[in-house]
């Protein structure tokens, strides 16, 4: 009896005893070499991995009822029962689609039409399954018992899709052939054979053909055809009276409708197993005489039509005493294989059989489908076969001209030590097989890894009912086709598996869907049958091409004709809808890609799969391989990421409120709410997962005593400080800090690492290895650990004297010295005492480290009292000694930049700079910092500045107040520049004023300068003494004649001819150079009667060319001249023949008459007695003013006397110059007149009124 359902649990539990006490009798019975072999094969990893679905299938065991059949295709898994009801279960969600009572017995056999049915489309399906609910209900949920569906209870039908639209044929014990359509519940056919029916096949086009084989104990094979939709019928082939007369009415004619059968074989024993090709060009069935293949009517020509159900091959069953009396009993397991549809050999994990992976291709594993072979593996007794079925044709050689149907090929024979309880390919070098085994195959069995036989039929063990051993848990075997070795053998857990036989066991298998072309255009054996479902994996939105999203109330159908009433179970399933359904597979392995194997015993069901990565990282870890496991999960973060996903999140939906909602519509709400947390728990999972294998793998380094690995994991697994302090204190207390310190994490962590940690690590390390010190303080940043502790330790140990300058470690001395001073220096810096960190920079004359704290600090206050060694920074000792001139330059170019810089902010005065260096006899650096001062840059001028330099253009002091600051040092300045820098001594004695001559001439004399003693002397006056100095010491004619020249002296041109007629070289130069600086003819004429002068005639031709060119540019000169002043004059002339054009003031002046003593009155004022200021337009005279017409033009000889009176207007002297420096020539006479122009017109005017003003005589006349 099948457990009831709340029994699930215990008998689940009672399974995995009874695999453990097997496991236990095994070991116990096992000889000393067997074990070591088998712990051998445990550290092998396994392919397969498995996963029970009793619990998902309790509808299938409810009311005892236990599985006796079954069929796995695509999406859908169809269950018989002992009970003899059939179960459709959507998977991978293992909901009903369809659950019906189609017999009264066991069922022995089921069988699906078409094969290949046309692809579902998912989302079309769902919309369609929607629908569904408010169609009307039809069909009986009995149609084995019952053809009235008017005493049935109703139910939903299944939607019409194409992946739903098959047929299902079921066989039982009591003798009935059940053909019921999945979606048409009224469509059903059962036909009565009046004896058991171990096996049926429907054709692969039943729908138009209504074609099905089946056959039993009676020996017979049948052939039925026809048959009308709803009828129950029975066989005219059992005999009896119901079969004659259902012959007699279909002769009369009144039986029309019905079926019709064939018997196409009999006589040769029960037969138990019948199976269809996948083209369904063949049919092959086993009895107790062999295996049989025949030619079917499908897709035969007309021409071969007399080959149909012809039979083309026949294969014995073994010889032998057991096989004579077993073959009856012994279920036969066939078939037919699909190549396109196995798993590749190479995506196979072997463990270490990967060694097949490089043999060359197993028999069969080439594609037969393009050459039209068909595969077919038959596993009957302890016996497999690998069968090839070719084609027919036109025949060759000795048959040419004849055609055959077909011909069948034995490729493989494997002998067994054990009962065959199905099989099939899992690779094309892989044959899969389930094995039912009793304890004495057991102990007479070959161990794994071993060859199975292939030639000694003795081998298979006796079975039968009159000799049931209590047998043991069966097993998944794989075994290799080319060499017979058997790979892996992999035992189930099972319930009752003690008093199972092996016909209770079944396999089957969906194959792996590949999207290739050929599948999307014609797609094999039970691809389209829900072929989506294995690549759409959990999709919440289509995921099933059939009605896997429809959860249909078949159960109370079920409960309605098995009991009569309805159940709670029943009444709940009931009330789903399809917005409700949930579509989460029972197992993430079943919806995962991959091939499929189920196996099924009356009271269970087990899935295999092909292990993934994340079963292997579990077997991994088990194994404690954690090196291996934490690499994989570095590699591969999803395999935590989805267990991680799948463990925080609830993916399954709540049923949803709102009436006629859909599955994409319900769904895409979920999946918005939880992407996000979804991601968060992944990221989170893999870190934990990662550090979780990654501290197993510490504590398995340190148990073996590995320390050094054990540290290197650790920077490579630890990641949170609380896990990071457990491990390093861990090393510490066992005094291991060389193993760990390199990889304690140099970055900050949140939460903090305790700074304690580091302080402990560098404490150890001042005091036992002062180089690792200073690796961990050039790693470490400050930052991370309290920097006071550390450096009184250094200090302490500096005090101690262990550890001087001149100390020598490992060949080096003072090592050590500089490596506490250096780290002094560091951590005083990063605690912000920048003066104690430049003191210990300036003791380890770390040059960059200084001026980088003194510019950016401004800190060189600090160091004022050692200026000396502040430029001594970069200049070794060696360098101080023989080192030249330019590399001590490029050596302190730094620091006098600094000082130079600071001359000007008053930091430190150049006073205080002159008199260190002055005092420390450092007059090489008092130059090149006067050099600077005076520049304005710490290079010489003629030196382009490096990238590392450009700071001395940013610092540069400005020219002229550095001139002025080395005007104050000007004696001290020569000196040095009269010592290191003889170019710029001239350039500052020709620029200053501030030096004393006296001693600036003795320092030039004293070194013979003779150009600079020149300079000083003419500054001086002494002119004549300059002059014999170039003369007598120079030798130099040229400069002596340049000297003269800028001094323009005569009596120094004297001088020069005196001392040069006695030498012909110094004639000759005059003569060359002297141009019209004096007179050529004294010089010729001084020149001595007789001398003999070598170039006399050059010099001379030079001479006179020279004053021939004088005189043509004067002449030049002079023209020019002249046409520039005749240009003048013209322009002057212009301007006088030019009228001047003015308006007089209407002004009436009243007249004054002044009474003379005589009593007379005169109209003319005195002289006297006139305005001592008079307006413009006023005649100077009389004081009259001139009227509008009185404008004349003052070049003409007939002008009236009035027109010459109005020339003079105004007295003031500013009026009668306005306008001359802008006039110019005759330009804009009109309005201004030039000095020239005035003058001209004041002498005629003076000329024409030589008598005084011609309006005063006239009134003097009239008076």
């Amino acid at each position: 009896m099948a457990p009831e359902p709340d029994e699930k649990d215990e008998d689940e539990s009672r399974g995995v005893r009874d695999g453990q006490e097997d496991a236990k009798r095994e070991d116990e019975s096992g000889e000393g070499e067997e074990e070591g072999e088998e712990e051998e094969d445990e550290d092998e990893e396994p392919i397969l991995k498995y996963a029970k679905m009793t619990g998902s299938l309790g509808r299938v065991y409810r009311n005892g009822d236990a599985t006796s059949a079954f069929l796995a295709a695509g999406d859908k898994m169809i269950i018989g029962t002992h009970n003899g009801n059939v179960h459709v279960l959507s998977l991978p969600t293992f909901a009903p689609l369809r659950v019906y009572r189609a017999h009264s017995a066991s069922v022995t056999a089921i069988s699906i039409s078409p094969f290949s049915p046309p692809p579902g489309n998912g989302k079309s399906n769902g919309a369609r399954g929607a629908q569904s609910q408010d169609s009307p209900r039809a069909g009986a949920s009995d149609v084995g018992t019952a053809s009235s569906p008017q005493r049935s209870p109703q139910q939903q039908p299944v939607p019409i899709t194409p992946s739903n639209s098959i047929h299902i044929a079921t066989s039982s014990m009591d003798g009935n052939v059940c053909v019921a359509s999945l979606v048409d519940s009224k469509d059903v056919v059962l036909r009565n054979f009046a004896r058991p029916v171990q096996s049926v096949a429907l054709s692969p086009t039943y729908k138009t053909n209504r074609t099905y084989l089946s056959g039993g104990p009676a020996g017979k094979l049948i052939l039925t055809v026809g048959g009308r939709a709803g009828t129950s019928s029975t066989s005219s082939t059992s005999g009896g009276l119901a079969a004659a007369s259902s012959g007699w009415l279909s002769s009369v004619g009144l039986n029309a409708g019905t079926a019709k059968d064939t018997v196409l074989h009999s006589g040769e024993g029960s037969i138990s197993t019948i199976k269809w090709s996948l083209t369904g060009k063949y049919v092959m069935w086993v009895n107790e005489q062999g295996i049989k293949i025949m030619r079917s009517n499908h897709l035969l020509e007309s021409a071969d039509s007399e080959f149909a159900w012809k039979r083309i091959s026949h294969i014995d069953h073994p010889s032998g005493s057991d096989w004579d009396e077993m073959s009856g009993v012994w279920k036969a397991r066939a078939e037919w294989i699909d190549d396109g549809s196995l798993e590749s050999d190479d995506s196979v994990a072997l463990g270490s059989k990967d060694n097949i992976r490089d043999k060359p291709k197993a028999v069969g594993s080439k594609s037969s489908k393009g050459r039209g072979i068909e595969k077919l593996t038959i596993g009957w007794g302890g016996t497999v076969w690998l069968i090839h079925v070719h084609p027919g044709g036109t025949g060759i050689g000795k048959n040419a001209g004849e055609r055959s149907v077909g011909r069948a090929e034995i490729v493989t024979i494997l002998r067994t030590d054990c009962i065959i309880s199905g099989l099939s390919l899992y690779t094309p070098k892989l044959l899969l097989v389930l094995a039912y085994i009793t304890p004495e195959d057991a102990n007479g069995s070959q161990s794994k890894g071993k060859e199975v036989s292939q030639d000694d039929p003795s081998t298979t063990p006796r079975r039968g009912a009159h000799n049931r051993q209590s047998a043991l848990a069966p097993e998944l075997r794989l075994i290799d086709l080319e060499t017979s070795e058997e790979i892996s053998a992999d035992s189930l857990s099972v319930s009752r598996y003690g008093g199972l036989s092996a016909s209770d066991y079944l396999l089957g298998v969906i194959p792996a869907m590949k999207a290739t072309k050929e599948v999307v255009a014609a797609r094999g054996t039970f691809d389209a049958f829900g072929g989506s479902i294995w690549t759409a994996g959990m999709s919440a939105t289509g995921l099933f091409g059939s009605g896997a999203s429809v959860r249909s109330s078949e159960s109370q159908s079920e409960a309605a004709s098995l009991k009569g009433t309805q159940t709670a179970g029943s009444k709940e399933s009931s009330k789903l809808n399809v917005g409700g359904s949930s579509t989460k597979a029972v197992n993430p392995a079943i919806a995962a890609p991959g091939i499929k194997i189920f196996i099924h015993s009356p009271y269970d069901c087990v899935l295999a799969t092909k292990r993934d990565l994340r079963d292997h990282l579990a077997w991994l870890i088990e194994r404690e391989h954690y090196s291996e496991s934490w690499a994989l999960v570095d590699s591969n973060p999803e395999i935590v990421s989805e267990s991680a996903a799948d463990k925080g999140l609830d993916h399954t939906p709540s049923t949803p409120t709102k009436k006629g909602s859909s599955v994409d519509e319900f769904y895409a709400d979920d999946a918005s709410t939880t992407d996000a947390s979804a991601l968060d728990v992944a990221n989170s999972a893999v870190e934990k997962e990662k550090r979780r294998i990654g501290e197993l793998w510490v504590a398995q380094l340190l148990k073996s005593e590995d320390w050094v690995t054990a540290g290197e994991v650790c920077g490579k697994v630890l990641n949170t400080s609380s896990r990071w302090e457990h491990w390093i204190w861990v090393f510490v207390e066992s005094n291991r800090f060389d193993d760990i310190s390199p990889f304690i994490p140099t970055e900050q962590l949140q939460p903090r690492l305790p700074s304690l940690v580091y302080e402990v690590v560098l404490a150890h390390y001042v005091n036992h290895d002062l180089l690792r010190f200073k690796d961990l303080l050039d790693r470490w940043p400050p930052e991370l650990f309290d920097t006071e502790p550390v450096s009184d330790a250094l200090e302490e140990k500096l005090r101690s004297g262990e550890v001087r300058e001149d100390t020598v470690e490992d060949g080096e001395a003072g090592r050590d010295w500089r490596i506490l001073n250096e780290g002094l220096a560091k951590l005083f810096f990063a605690k912000g005492l920048y003066r104690r960190a430049l003191k210990h920079y300036i003791k380890l004359q770390d040059a960059d480290a200084a001026f980088s704290l003194i510019r950016d600090y401004h800190l060189l206050d600090a160091v004022a009292d050692d200026i000396p060694g502040l430029v001594k920074l970069r200049v070794s000792r060696q360098q101080m000694e023989k080192a030249p001139i330019s590399e001590l330059e490029e050596a302190t170019s730094e620091a006098i930049g600094l000082l130079v810089d600071e001359a000007q902010h008053g930091i430190v005065h150049p006073e205080v700079v002159v008199n260190s260096l002055e005092d420390s006899d450092h007059d090489l650096f008092l130059f090149f910092y006067l050099r600077a001062l005076w520049t304005g840059s710490s290079k010489p001028s003629h030196k382009t500045p490096t990238a590392a330099e450009n700071f001395d253009q940013d610092t540069s002091l400005d020219v002229e107040s550095g001139k002025s600051v080395v005007e104050s040092f000007s004696d001290l300045a020569v000196s040095l520049f009269a010592e290191y820098d003889r170019p710029l001594l001239m350039e500052f004695l020709t620029t200053s004023d501030s030096y004393t001559f006296e001693t600036a001439s003795a320092i030039c004399e004293r070194r013979s300068y003779i150009p600079e003693s020149v300079y000083l002397l003419s500054k001086t006056g002494q002119t004549k003494r300059a002059l014999f100095l170039i003369i007598d010491k120079l030798d130099d004619v040229s400069q002596a004649i340049s000297f003269a020249k800028s001094q323009d002296d005569p009596d120094l041109w004297n001088d020069l001819l005196e001392y040069s007629m006695n030498k012909p070289r110094f004639i000759l130069g005059l003569l060359q150079q002297v141009g019209t600086a004096i007179d050529p003819i004294e010089l010729v004429r001084r020149i001595p009667k007789g001398l003999e002068i070598e170039g006399l005639r050059d010099g001379l031709s030079k001479l006179i060319r020279e004053y021939e060119i004088q005189y043509s540019i004067s002449e030049g000169a002079a023209k020019i001249l002249r046409g520039e002043v005749a240009v003048g004059m013209d322009t002057l002339r212009m301007g006088q023949r030019r009228g001047v054009k003015f308006e007089a003031p209407k002004i009436q002046v009243p007249k004054i008459n002044v009474e003379s003593a005589d009593g007379r009155s005169h109209p003319d004022v005195d002289a006297t007695s006139r305005p001592a200021k008079l307006d413009k337009g006023h005649c100077t005279s009389c004081a009259d003013p001139f009227s509008q017409d009185d404008a004349i033009d003052p070049t003409r000889n007939s002008k009236d006397d009035s027109d010459i009176a109005m020339l003079e207007f105004g007295n003031d002297a500013a009026d009668t110059n306005d306008g001359d420096a802008d006039s110019g020539g005759g330009a804009g006479y009109g309005g201004h007149h030039s000095v020239g122009a005035k003058v001209t017109h004041a002498r005629i005017i003076r000329d024409r009124i030589k008598d005084g003003c011609p309006v005063c005589g006239a009134k003097q006349v009239a008076a």
